[in-house]
């Protein structure tokens, strides 16, 4: 008989990411939900930069899942990993460092979002520093997840562990991958990608950080507490292999989906959506795993305020991941595509599968690291209610307001003009949704609150058992056995099954990205587009600093209701040198990709400080401080020098001239604008050094490089 080996579980560290997990999810939502409230009242914005709607939208997203979801990964993660290995973490310190270092990211994500500092990418919103930082903190939790997997004293490794590996290793690729640019100075860069190629992998990225980031790991999670807080056997061992497998190869085809009537080549589009309607079998076969695992156990469901958790939990996942291809058909695209539905799309996904199975967890991991048992089964029950009911509140109003939304934005009258020429009414109509949005928000939170004090108290009854004693015999060497499955060959075997998995999860990237650098055909270009003007520049970069992708979009698709709007279609050949793309995801406001010379200097100039003495109504915020700031030209000739590093055609030393340059043309622009506006006395030598200029300089560009006739050259 094998000696017995005595250990201990590290219950401390999962202590730590379960308490950082609730407070950032505590302020992650809280952050939403003041950004619900400024699209209701935008006086909320109080005129101040730093709390801006722009800036604390990625704020929130990033809170919820990078801070929220991802502690929830490690804390599920550090608990389970150690028990089905049967081994201690392999090294404290480097649980600590993971620790304190993913909170020092987080904060230095609070701190520079707002700050305006943001590459504008989509989940992928941090500048370079700290995407470092990220990518050294990654490689410490690899390396000790992978050294207690090469410790166990378990030879099988359990289906939760295949979706910790597939995690690890897929996210390090698209993190990687996403994030190659060159800094400009510490707080920006400009990224390698340029138009649709850089659209192409943003959603690449962005997509998969929802499939490996929210979803993988959580269904690893899954995987194990599910089970263990049914006390019953996952429901069947094949389909998980089905389930897993399946799912890793096919998702990660599915981003193009994101860029469906673009500019993005239609073969791309065409694979994005077969995938995507593939991924419904793997998905569903997930979900059912799950709840099939129940059973048999349905009156304890009924009972047991954590299983109810879990159960809305899987059943969100399974709403999502059927509603998501669903979404990726054309025609279903083509009405839900930049409206609010995407939106109540992805919070099925984030509050009720990452932010349910979250809150079960911690009522199911908290009285156990506490030797005690939870302070209130009805309090949990009660947030089990209210985060339902809070979803449902949350979500539905979405669902009306992106309906209302395309069916307004796509109307015709009788006569062939649009119903509903001017946007703003399609905005003002959606107001009360987003009003019951933000009650559904309220009650989501309050929900948090009784989870916080309902743990807090449970720990105050107990006392913390930082290690937990445990013995098993060591790891012996693996024999195979005649008529195994064939499967256990792959378990038993960490190094093999990363590999694979990275192979598998490369395939789809490799096929769909790589034709799209080296074949030229795939952005045919258009010889009247040039490179943006050193003052154009800087005002796109103000632009990105302000967050205003996160409402407008840059991409008119070829559809009559949108070429009568906004005007001739978006062609992909005038995106080249557009770093980063701006072509939105959400139109909370119009297009703006024909904006160029469409209005005066002078009405962009009010619009910016108050939009609502331009556009009665409007909910969009002032922008007070642009008209106080100076344009920064610090950096101007080292964005140049970046930008002709990546064959951008700028003139012979035109680093060496861009600031000269830069204020002749601000000059012009505000010399325009105190014309145009002559009886509010403007000063032209203090308006043309500030940040509105630069601004108006960009806008009115947008759009101008190509007319009808220049299109066949």
């Amino acid at each position: 008989m094998s000696k017995i080996e005595t250990f201990s579980y590290d219950n401390k560290i999962v202590r730590n990411f379960a308490v950082a997990t609730a407070i950032w999810g505590l302020i992650g939502m809280l952050v939403g939900l003041i950004a619900a409230l400024q699209l209701i009242w935008p006086e909320l914005n109080f005129s101040n930069q730093y709390i801006s709607f722009g800036r604390i939208r990625p704020l929130h997203t990033n809170a919820v899942i990078f801070a929220f979801v991802g502690n929830g990964i490690f804390m599920g993660v550090y608990y389970s990993l150690q028990r089905l290995l049967k081994a201690r973490m392999f090294n404290d310190v480097l649980s600590k460092v993971h620790f304190w270092g993913w909170q020092a990211i987080i904060l230095a994500a609070a701190i520079t979002l707002p700050l305006g500092f943001t590459s504008s990418a989509e989940y992928a919103e941090l500048e370079w520093p700290i995407d470092i930082a990220i990518a050294l903190v990654w490689i410490v939790f690899g390396i000790n997840m992978f050294g207690t997997i090469l410790k166990r004293r378990e030879h099988h490794m359990y289906v939760a562990i295949w979706f910790y590996i597939a995690t690890w290793i897929t996210v390090t690729v698209l993190h990687v991958i996403k994030n190659l640019e060159i800094p400009v100075h510490m707080w920006n860069s400009i990224p390698v990608f340029a138009g649709v190629q850089d659209a192409l992998i943003q959603w690449w990225y962005g997509h998969n950080a929802v499939a490996f980031f929210l979803t993988t790991p959580y269904l690893g999670l899954m995987y194990y507490f599910l089970p263990k807080a049914a006390n019953r056997p996952v429901y069947s061992y094949k389909l998980s292999i089905i389930h897993f497998w399946a799912l890793i190869f096919i998702y990660i085809w599915a981003g193009p989906h994101h860029l469906l009537y673009t500019s993005l080549p239609d073969w791309a589009q065409s694979l994005g959506t077969a995938f995507s309607l593939m991924l419904i079998a793997p998905s569903w076969g997930g979900m059912l795993n799950g709840l099939l695992t129940l059973r048999g156990a349905w009156d304890k469901v009924r009972r047991d305020p954590i299983l109810k958790f879990m159960v809305v939990a899987v059943t969100a996942y399974g709403m999502a991941t059927l509603e998501g291809p669903l979404l990726s058909i054309k025609s279903i695209n083509a009405i839900s595509h930049y409206t609010d539905w995407t939106v109540g799309h992805v919070h099925v996904g984030t509050l009720g599968w990452n932010g349910m199975l979250t809150f079960g967890i911690l009522y199911w991991l908290w009285p156990r690291l506490y030797g005690t048992k939870l302070f209130s089964t009805k309090l949990a029950n009660q947030h089990f209610w209210l985060g339902t009911l809070g979803t449902l509140f949350y979500t539905i109003p979405l669902y009306w307001a992106g309906w209302t939304q395309s069916m307004m934005w796509k109307k015709f009258t009788e006569d062939g003009f649009l119903a509903y020429g001017n946007f703003l009414e399609t905005v003002t109509q959606i107001i009360p949704m987003y009003m019951i949005r933000a009650v559904g928000g309220t009650i989501y939170v309050i929900g948090v609150f009784l989870m916080i004090y309902n743990l807090w108290k449970t720990a105050q009854a107990g006392k913390l058992i930082e290690n937990v004693e445990a013995s098993a015999p060591p790891r012996e060497k693996y024999v195979a056995h005649k008529g195994e499955h064939w499967h256990r060959w792959i378990e038993r075997r960490p190094v093999q099954l990363l590999v694979i998995s990275a192979v598998v999860v490369l395939i789809g990237g490799l096929v769909e990205i790589f034709p799209m650098l080296v074949i030229d055909n795939n952005v045919p270009k258009i010889e009247s587009v040039k490179p943006y003007t050193a003052l154009e520049l800087e005002g796109r970069d103000i632009y990105i600093r302000e967050g205003c992708v996160g409402c407008h979009s840059q991409m008119i698709r070829p559809f009559r209701s949108e070429t009568e709007r906004y005007g001739e279609f978006s062609k992909s050949g005038e995106f080249i040198y557009d770093r980063p793309f701006l072509w939105g995801s959400k139109r909370t406001g119009p297009d703006l990709h024909r904006i160029g010379q469409k209005y005066p200097d002078s009405w962009h100039f009010n619009h910016m400080y108050d939009p609502e003495s331009m556009s009665p109504g409007s909910i969009m915020p002032p922008y007070p401080w642009l008209l106080d700031q100076d344009i920064n030209t610090d950096y101007t000739a080292a964005k140049i020098r970046v930008l002709k590093m990546l064959n951008t055609p700028y003139p012979h030393n035109y680093e060496n001239e861009a600031v000269d340059k830069l204020k002749a043309q601000a000059k012009i622009i505000a010399k325009s604008i105190v014309e145009e506006l002559a009886e509010e006395e403007i000063d032209l030598e203090v308006l043309e050094t500030k940040e509105i200029v630069a601004l108006i300089a960009y806008l009115q560009r947008l759009g101008t490089d190509i007319k009808p006739k220049t299109l066949d050259k």
